[in-house]
């Protein structure tokens, strides 16, 4: 049938094969050897249109109240106040959820579908856009998978701190982060070798969803606890002008991981069709019920500890002991699971390079390559981190210069791109004040990182124990 998709598949490989007799290169000023090319890339080791929209909903719900939401009282609210603070949380929720939905739209293009961003965004615009996108994804995940594992070693270390006594010989004892790190580093490659695909995740997001909510329910009670007997707490934003402007600007930032991952066409191609209006059904879910829980918890922790809280939650609880080791221990393990989202897209493009396409996953030959690249992959993964244990710096960088460019400026690009013909007037001056506006917010908030990153540099030294 014309125009229709053509889906082959050899054990969990799933291979798209995708008709673009019904593609109109001369609507989108596309050369037909982009076509090509398009349809090329249209070839996946990871599973493709098989979950359904709970599924990925939960997923999404479940990864972004992970570990990170520990931080966020501290570099979203901290340098921004009460006023400001709330103000840029609702602008950004709101924004990003639309620039998502949009996005979502583009998912397939005249019958072709598209399963990863940099090949939409090749289609769309060229060869060399199909590299920058790629090259800022890669760079996001691989720093977001650096925080997980930092976030990791910190919850690890925290419960070691709790089974030690509080005097002098027994805290000099205690065992330096980078250990914790490497602890991390290698259950991650356990859980990534084992657990390939995204779609391999839906029988770990039962447990995901059991100790995402212990980790948060208990954490909400002592903070509420904490927050009513301190009476001592103040919101001052602290810093000399200059820091302050940095310091928002690194906060917006913040607040943009907080919401967003820059993969959302990686995650849609799991999902069966309808893929556009189910992956419309799973963002509504994280920007309600997910967003709830992850906003909760950082507006609640600013609240009970002030302008002092800790760029780590936990540290701040009063207790008891076994709450503060079942907080860290939970969101510990629910970052195994959490983190692997994130990366998925680089082990599905390094899987899709390297892994025999035309034999099961499991086949002997694959599980041997697939071994070699997770490990590749978290091994240095884990070395860096160590070496920059700095967990401001991780955040604000990725939100800064490759979110904004990814969540705001390209879909709105896409949309003038497709659509700048037929569109209305008032929506084609919409979306290219989007372009202009967050370009330059990215242009400013990557300077706040950068900042950040020097300041750092000259306060810790390499593999410090933070």
């Amino acid at each position: 049938m014309e125009g229709e998709n053509k889906y082959y598949s050899n054990g969990d490989h799933q291979i798209i094969k995708t008709s673009t007799s019904n593609i109109s290169a001369q609507v989108f000023s596309i050369e037909p050897t982009q076509i090509k090319a398009a349809e090329q890339t249209n070839t996946s080791a990871h599973t493709i249109d098989h979950d359904s929209w709970k599924q990925v909903g939960l997923l999404l719900v479940t990864s972004f109240n992970c570990g990170y939401i520990l931080t966020f009282s501290n570099l979203m609210l901290v340098p921004l106040g009460w006023s400001w603070g709330i103000t840029c949380l609702l602008f950004v929720g709101v924004f990003t959820a639309y620039a998502n939905w949009l996005l979502a739209g583009f998912h397939i293009i005249d019958g072709q579908r598209f399963i990863r961003y940099r090949d939409l965004m090749g289609f769309v615009f060229g060869r060399e856009m199909y590299y920058v996108t790629w090259i800022l994804q890669f760079f996001t995940l691989l720093l977001g998978n650096m925080g997980f594992i930092l976030l990791g070693g910190r919850a690890l270390k925290e419960i070691n701190s709790e089974f030690i006594s509080h005097d002098e010989d027994d805290v000099s004892s205690a065992l330096r982060l980078q250990y914790f790190i490497m602890v991390t580093g290698a259950v991650y490659f356990i859980f990534a070798f084992f657990v390939p695909t995204i779609s391999a995740m839906k029988r770990w997001l039962g447990i995901s969803v059991v100790l995402t909510s212990t980790y948060i329910a208990i954490l909400l009670v002592i903070l509420v606890k904490d927050g009513t007997s301190n009476k001592n707490r103040e919101y001052n934003i602290k810093g000399s002008q200059v820091d302050k402007i940095f310091n928002a600007f690194g906060a917006i930032a913040a607040i943009l991981v907080c919401n967003t991952s820059g993969l959302l066409p990686e995650i849609q191609s799991t999902l069966r069709k309808p893929a556009i209006k189910n992956m419309r059904r799973a963002l509504y879910l994280q920007y309600t019920v997910g967003l709830a829980f992850y906003y909760g918890v950082s507006i609640v922790g600013y609240w009970a500890y002030g302008s002092l809280v800790s760029e780590y939650l936990p540290k701040e609880l009063s207790g008891p002991r076994w709450a503060k080791i079942v907080i860290n221990a939970s969101q510990f393990l629910q970052s195994i699971v959490a983190q692997h989202m994130f990366i998925a897209p680089i082990h599905e493009a390094l899987d899709t390079k390297f892994l025999k396409l035309d034999e099961n996953m499991n086949s002997m030959n694959n599980i041997k390559r697939r071994f070699i690249l997770r490990a590749t992959l978290f091994s240095s993964n884990t070395f860096i981190t160590a070496a920059f244990p700095f967990m401001g710096d991780f955040v604000n960088l990725i939100g800064s210069f490759a979110l904004f460019l990814l969540t705001f400026v390209f879909p709105s690009m896409i949309f003038i791109k497709v659509k700048g013909k037929t569109a209305r007037l008032e929506h084609k001056v919409w979306h290219w004040a989007n372009i202009v506006f967050f370009s330059l917010l990215a242009i400013v908030t990557t300077a706040s990182a950068v900042r950040l990153i020097v300041n750092n540099v000259k306060v810790y030294h390499f593999f410090a124990n933070t």
